[in-house]
């Protein structure tokens, strides 16, 4: 018996040397500053509410931590679509000030390597903003530091949560310098290809409900054409 307790302490132990290893694995190093906050191009900015209950509507299969919301709303409890969440909000531009609607679909991705810190989501976006046009962009993104820093902690918090100030670009491609890329449907962006990186900042997380306080942000690199374009209609 007590070889049998021995080898049931060995491989908890080793359990949880390794969880511990993989989550603070000093060789998954964070990615650093984003591309575009060093870059030279005109980049705006689009803020959104990470919080679900804060969308025009929010849908998933219904049994993530992030409930749908409304609570009736259609659930995508179909096997095609069983890992793929769906969101509606309101954009607001760098004063607040609301300056559009982004519909956001993302999927849990196949290339997830958790041993290598790629906690991976497939994700794209339609914004349509009025008063300049529509924008189309494809990414993956990576919450592998989210969920080391914010995630493992509030799961480690006897209330479930966790409360501070956490910082991060989520985009991790698919483009070379790890942007996503983004296409301009209509408006002054008709016809363009732009580079972005969506990012977020949170204040608390809870392991039961998700997100309780945290904005979403997209960055966007303006090419010369549509300044011009857009500084000319305002002068006008």
């Amino acid at each position: 018996m007590k070889f049998l307790i021995a080898l049931l302490l060995g491989m908890v132990t080793g359990a949880a040397l390794f969880g511990l290893a993989m989550i603070y694995n000093p060789f998954l190093a964070d990615r650093g500053i984003s591309p575009l906050a060093v870059s030279d191009a005109e980049v705006f900015t689009l803020n959104f509410s990470a919080v679900p209950s804060n969308a025009i509507v929010f849908t998933n299969d219904g049994n993530s931590v992030r409930k749908p919301q409304p609570s009736k709303v259609q659930q995508l409890w179909e096997a095609p679509i069983r890992k793929t969440h769906a969101m509606a909000t309101i954009m607001r531009d760098a004063r607040g000030n609301t300056a559009g609607i982004g519909v956001k679909l993302s999927s849990l991705s196949e290339r997830t390597r958790l041993l290598q810190g790629d906690a991976l989501v497939d994700s794209v976006w339609y914004v349509y903003l009025p008063a300049r046009g529509s924008l189309f962009i494809r990414q993956s993104e990576n919450y592998w530091t989210f969920l080391r820093d914010v995630g493992w902690p509030a799961l480690r918090n006897g209330a479930n949560n966790w409360k501070g100030k956490w910082n991060g670009d989520l985009t991790s491609g698919p483009g070379a310098l790890g942007t996503a890329m983004v296409t301009g449907g209509s408006g002054t962006f008709r016809g363009l290809t732009m580079e972005g990186v969506e990012s977020l900042s949170a204040e608390a997380y809870s392991a039961d409900q998700g997100p309780i306080s945290a904005t979403g942000r997209l960055l966007i690199e303006l090419p010369d054409s549509v300044i011009e374009a857009e500084t000319a209609s305002a002068a006008e």
